[in-house]
């Protein structure tokens, strides 16, 4: 665990100093982050979950949820 985060795993955190190092980290949490939200909006789509529900869920209106993730369908 993270002292900082005690909900985090311990990851290692590039050196802000290294600019390179440290953007790449970024891009890669945000396509986890985006991969992972796209995984759960499926999900709870496959479990009749309003886009209300989900656009609450996530802290946008209901209105951006939908407009950026309504192409995903559940299989």
């Amino acid at each position: 665990m993270n002292p900082a985060h005690p909900a985090a795993p311990s990851l290692p955190v590039p050196d802000p100093a290294d600019v390179a190092q440290s953007l790449a980290a970024v891009v890669a949490l945000r396509r986890l982050a985006d991969d992972l939200e796209s995984r759960c909006v499926v999900e709870a789509l496959r479990q009749d979950w309003s886009w209300a529900q989900i656009a609450e869920a996530l802290g946008v209106s209901k209105q951006a949820a939908h407009r950026r993730l309504s192409h995903l369908k559940p299989d």
